[in-house]
């Protein structure tokens, strides 16, 4: 993971020019095949709501409005690129990383559908209240509702029409973990050249944005952790609330921040798989 990351940073024109001649169809394409191989693994009648998500889910709210509130009177930029780390959902690709790191996956598939949807429906009033107040429920479901139901439909289909088709896909899983390195790569590729491009901001912030990111990053895998560990799946706790989704982070950021902001979660997409990669060394 880590070389996929300076590969992506090293190639990020190359990088760019094919995800423009892919009309920005590369990364949903792979987000779709890489949950496609997940999804078919998940059971959907042992899928449960329960108080773990709850709880997950209240702490990334609260968390992105205290931060927001408590870094807002130093500078707002850095208030605005800590909430957004926390504001972020759970990563589409943390079922993935969970379920080789042991989490119940039914667990996190809940919660990942739970989540996304749920922060579509309060992220609008919270980036009216810090940003430009431009941002509606429609725009943030368009970013995450195909990307997020349409794969778990398929998985859930071919499960139930081809269940042969699906056992072979079930079998082979861990191909979407080299899916997701691919993604990894391109949204590295992507986030660099627009900080490139649109570094309009001293170097000053630029270092305590990334350095913020860091420690909330730490911060959400262990409350994460502790979560889960009281619910009895500390794997998922952790990865639920510590794996973000930030390709939507960042575009939130660009499209209803201080653009500057999305440093925060640009910095965050090396800390989360620097911790995702250390977890899979520990495990193996």
């Amino acid at each position: 993971m880590p070389f996929g990351m300076v590969i992506g940073a090293l190639l990020c024109r190359q990088i760019v020019a094919v995800d423009s001649w892919s009309c920005g169809m590369l990364t949903p394409v792979l987000i779709f095949a890489m949950l496609f191989f997940t999804y078919c693994r998940v059971d959907i009648t042992k899928m449960r709501i329960t108080m773990m998500h709850f709880w997950l889910f209240a702490a990334q709210i609260v968390g992105a409005m205290a931060l927001y509130t408590l870094c807002e009177p130093l500078d707002q930029t850095i208030a605005q690129g800590a909430m957004i780390c926390a504001l972020a959902p759970i990563a589409m690709a943390a079922v993935v990383i969970g379920g080789m790191l042991g989490a119940n996956i039914e667990n996190m598939t809940t919660y990942s559908l739970l989540c996304n949807i749920g922060t579509a429906f309060v992220a609008p009033f919270i980036l009216s209240w810090v940003g430009n107040g431009e941002c509606t429920l429609t725009q943030i479901l368009t970013k995450v509702a195909p990307l997020l139901v349409a794969p778990f439909v398929a998985g859930q289909l071919c499960r139930f029409a081809l269940p042969k088709v699906a056992l072979w896909v079930a079998d082979h899983s861990r191909i979407s973990f080299y899916i997701w390195l691919v993604s990894l790569v391109v949204v590295v590729g992507r986030t660099t050249a627009f900080v490139i491009d649109h570094s309009a901001t001293d170097l000053v912030t630029e270092i305590a944005l990334a350095a913020v990111a860091a420690v909330i990053c730490v911060a959400q895998f262990a409350l994460g952790r502790k979560i889960g560990a009281k619910y009895g799946d500390r794997v998922a706790g952790g990865q639920s609330l510590g794996q973000k989704n930030t390709v939507l982070a960042v575009w939130m950021a660009q499209s209803f921040l201080n653009p500057i902001s999305c440093v925060a979660p640009t910095a965050y997409i090396v800390w989360q798989n620097i911790v995702n990669s250390y977890q899979i060394y520990r495990k193996k």
